[in-house]
């Protein structure tokens, strides 16, 4: 045995390294109040939306929260969806078809990956944020032909060219879907700026990190939500989001919006933590500006026995193993917040060059 059976573990009393929560909304007092006034305002509603959209689950606030969405994000349509793991299964099971083609990051999230495996389509990966190896694959391209990527990757943390790959697909006629999961909230509304919007084929938001609420949302044009509400089985064959789950994600919006000082504090810890480790070329912290950041221990052993001092100083910090991760690329990951104070990540740092320095 290699001794990295999983197993679920109770919460802790720890101090948070390890959540996606990157601006304390999933424990805001302030997003819980907003949240409980909107829904006195909107007739309190039940426990259970009772069935799938299609049938008895549809609500007036549904079509207008994905109405709501859609112009913050300033695109055409969005579709709810229950997790971003629905969502991505959804959208790349359904829309490639037999003859067409899927490329992807080789560091592209499961969800991406289980989808693209349940339909038909060839399916190619490209070396991580490698513009040249995309194009060799570009150029194996058969039918319509779907890029995907994460704006920033949810195990390395770092950011692709965006701009240069949008540019190669157009070269190729490819049509690119971005994953904005955990740039949302450090990055305001995610990566995609107006320059790039009107040429990006879909984008996918989730509600779980930042805006620490759940569900997600699949952005794009009007024919595409019309396409995923007649295909998209992990959106058809499902009961949907309650008004409570509903109205968080609407109050989250809101709050985000009004949280410039939240990311500021981010991305100050972001910056005091990248400062405050030392290099190691034997144990590297990968390149990253995100909320995300992580040192390469190259091996689950080393992973989880620095998680485990880490834990026993208080801090919450979790290994990351092979096969989550490629062998020799094991880790431990980082999970910065607005909240962390600048005691804890110099505890933190110190805890981890003593480590990685010995």
């Amino acid at each position: 045995m290699a001794g990295n059976l999983r197993s679920l573990k109770p919460q802790n009393k720890l101090v948070d390294f390890c959540s996606n929560d990157y601006l304390g909304f999933a424990g805001s007092p302030v997003l819980q109040n907003k949240v409980e006034e909107e829904i006195k305002n909107n007739g309190k509603g039940s426990t259970g939306s009772t069935g799938s959209r299609l049938l008895s689950g549809n609500s007036d606030y549904a079509l207008a929260l994905e109405g709501y969405i859609a112009s913050q994000h300033q695109c055409e349509a969005a579709l709810l969806f229950n997790s971003g793991y629905d969502a991505n299964l959804g959208l790349f099971s359904s829309l490639p078809q037999r003859g067409d083609t899927i490329i992807t990051d080789e560091l592209i999230h499961a969800s991406i990956i289980d989808g693209a495996r349940l339909s038909y389509a060839n399916r190619y990966t490209f070396k991580h944020n490698d513009l040249q190896a995309l194009e060799d694959k570009l150029k194996q391209a058969k039918g319509n032909c779907y890029v995907a990527i994460e704006s920033v990757y949810s195990m390395d943390g770092d950011t692709p060219p965006i701009a240069e790959i949008l540019n190669m697909a157009d070269k190729y006629n490819a049509h690119l879907i971005v994953d904005e999961a955990h740039a949302v909230g450090l990055y305001g509304l995610g990566l995609i700026d107006k320059t790039l919007k009107y040429s990006i084929f879909a984008r996918i938001v989730t509600f779980g990190k930042a805006l620490g609420c759940h569900g997600a949302v699949v952005l794009g044009s009007a024919l595409l939500k019309e396409y995923l509400v007649n295909f998209a089985r992990s959106f058809i064959y499902t009961t949907a989001a309650p008004l409570h789950q509903l109205a968080a994600v609407k109050m989250a919006y809101g709050l985000l919006l009004e949280s410039a000082d939240q990311a500021q504090l981010l991305e100050q810890n972001i910056l005091h933590f990248k400062q405050s480790i030392k290099d190691n070329e034997s144990y590297p912290l990968i390149r990253s500006d995100s909320g995300i950041q992580c040192i390469v221990l190259k091996s689950n052993e080393k992973a989880k026995l620095l998680a485990q001092i880490l834990q026993n100083n208080g801090l919450d910090v979790r290994p990351i193993l092979s096969p989550t991760v490629p062998a020799e690329s094991e880790r431990i990951r980082i999970c910065l917040h607005s909240f962390n104070t600048k005691n804890e990540i110099t505890l933190l740092t110190d805890i981890i060059n003593g480590f990685i320095n010995e």
